[in-house]
C-alpha cells in the first residue's frame, strides 16, 4: 500500500508578497516528454503556469473568458521551486503543490490587491521508499482538485482540494499507474494506466477507477495481452479515445489510434498519425459532438528536431494538417472553444498574455460570419462511461 499520511492544516488564509518576472518557455516532464506549458480549466476560463527564470519562479493566473486575455501574478514570499505543480480552478483560484523532505503541501492562491492570499488546505507525507505524488489533469467539474501518489507496489488517489477536511485519501489501486484521463463531467470516472508484471515482463493496460464505489478498479483497454496500452485522451460528449498502443507492430514502437468508449468498433491507427522522428501527442478534443466522434477535431502536439507545432485531424477526414504555432506557444496547451475555434495560449516580450485562434483547414471560418451558423446538435444522451467491459476494444485496425 502506498502509505502516504495526512498532514493537518490550520486553514486560515495567509497574505505573501514577492517581486516577480517573466517566462516564456515552456516545461518537459524528466526523461524528455513533453508537457504542456501550463494548466487548463476544462471549461477554458482560466489557466496557471509557473512563470519566470531560474530561481526567480512564481505562479500565474491567466484570465481566458473576457475579451481580452490577462494574466495576473501570484508570487509567494520567496521564489517557488522548479517542480512546484499549479493548477487553475473554476473559481479563479489557483492551487499550488509544493514538495519539501517527503512532504506534499497544498494551498490555494489568489490575488489580494498588491499581494497574494494564501489559504492552506494541508498536505500528504509520503514514505521513502521512492513514491512520488503529482497533480492529476484539472477536473472537469471545477471545485475540486486530485493527485495521484505512485508507489513501489500500488497507487493512491487523493482528493486535494475540495474535501472539508484537507487532503483526503479516496482510492488505492494495486500496481504503479501513471497518466489519468477523467472519462465524465462529474470527475468521478478516472482512467488511469496501469503497469502489472506478466509472463514476459512489464505490461501497461489502461483501468478505470470509479471514485464514488471505494475506488473500484475495472478494465478499460486491451488490445492484445501482451500489447502496452495507453489512455491519452478522451472527449465525453462524443466519447472518443485517443490510444497510444504498440499492438499494431509490436517491436517497432507505439501507434497513436482512436477507438469510442462504449462501441463494439475496433480500434483504429490512421497511416496519417505516424510521423516518422516526430512525437504526436493530442491535447484538446472539440467538445459538443454528441456520439459523432468521427467528426470530433483533435487537436495534436508535433515535436520534431526543430521544435513544437500544431496538428488538427478529425478520425473522418483520415488527414492530419500540420500548422505552425504561434511564436511563444505555451506548447501543448490549448482548448476548442464552442464556436469551433482552437484556442493556443501564448507568451512574448510584446504579447506576455495572449490567446491565438486556429480553424481546422477546409473547414468554415466561425468569424467570418453567416458561413459559421449551424443548426443545434438535437439533445441525445451521452454516452455512458460504465460498464466498461461491454466496450472491449479488443480488436484493431490500422488503416
Amino acid at each position: 500500500m502506498t502509505a502516504c499520511a495526512i498532514e493537518s492544516s490550520a486553514g486560515q488564509p495567509t497574505d505573501r508578497t514577492a517581486n516577480h518576472s517573466t517566462d516564456h518557455s515552456a516545461d518537459r516532464e524528466n526523461g524528455g516528454t513533453p508537457r504542456a506549458g501550463c494548466s487548463l480549466t476544462v471549461a477554458g476560463t482560466y489557466a496557471a503556469r509557473l512563470a519566470g527564470r531560474g530561481e526567480g519562479r512564481y505562479p500565474e493566473r491567466w484570465t481566458l473568458d473576457g475579451p481580452e486575455p490577462y494574466a495576473v501574478p501570484l508570487p509567494g514570499s520567496q521564489p517557488e521551486e522548479p517542480d512546484t505543480e499549479v493548477h487553475p480552478m473554476g473559481d479563479g483560484r489557483v492551487l499550488i503543490h509544493r514538495r519539501a523532505a517527503g512532504r506534499h503541501v497544498f494551498a490555494l492562491l489568489y490575488p489580494t490587491g498588491p499581494g497574494t492570499g494564501e489559504l492552506p488546505l494541508g498536505g500528504v507525507r509520503c514514505p521513502d521508499d521512492g513514491t512520488r505524488l503529482r497533480l492529476l489533469p484539472p477536473a472537469p467539474d471545477g471545485e475540486t482538485a486530485y493527485a495521484l501518489a505512485v508507489g513501489p507496489r500500488s497507487t493512491a488517489v487523493w482528493l486535494v482540494a475540495g474535501s472539508a477536511f484537507g487532503p483526503e485519501h479516496l482510492a488505492e489501486v494495486p500496481g504503479r499507474c501513471s497518466g489519468g484521463v477523467w472519462l465524465d463531467r462529474t470527475a468521478r470516472i478516472l482512467a488511469l494506466d496501469r503497469v502489472t508484471e506478466g509472463p514476459a515482463g512489464p505490461v501497461v493496460k489502461t483501468v478505470v477507477v470509479d471514485l464514488e464505489r471505494g475506488g473500484e478498479v475495472s478494465p478499460l483497454l486491451q488490445i492484445a495481452a501482451d500489447s502496452e496500452d495507453r489512455l491519452l485522451l478522451a472527449d465525453p460528449d462524443s466519447g472518443l479515445l485517443l490510444i497510444r498502443s504498440d499492438a499494431p507492430a509490436p517491436g517497432h514502437g507505439a501507434r497513436l489510434g482512436w477507438g469510442v468508449l462504449g462501441s463494439t468498433l475496433p480500434v483504429r491507427f490512421p497511416r496519417c498519425l505516424r510521423l516518422p522522428d516526430r512525437v504526436v501527442t493530442p491535447f484538446a478534443t472539440q467538445p459538443g459532438q454528441m456520439l459523432t466522434p468521427e467528426r470530433c477535431a483533435v487537436a495534436l502536439r508535433v515535436d520534431g528536431p526543430t521544435g513544437s507545432w500544431v496538428g488538427m485531424w478529425r478520425p473522418a477526414e483520415r488527414h492530419l494538417h500540420q500548422l505552425p504555432a504561434p511564436r511563444g506557444w505555451l506548447a501543448g496547451a490549448g482548448w476548442w472553444s464552442a464556436d469551433g475555434l482552437l484556442r493556443l495560449p501564448y507568451s512574448t516580450a510584446e504579447h506576455p498574455c495572449a490567446v491565438a485562434a486556429l480553424t481546422v483547414p477546409g473547414s468554415p471560418d466561425p468569424r467570418s460570419g453567416p458561413h459559421s451558423a449551424r443548426e443545434p446538435e438535437p439533445a441525445r444522451a451521452a454516452p455512458r462511461p460504465v460498464p466498461l467491459q461491454e466496450a472491449p476494444l479488443a480488436r484493431l485496425v490500422t488503416k
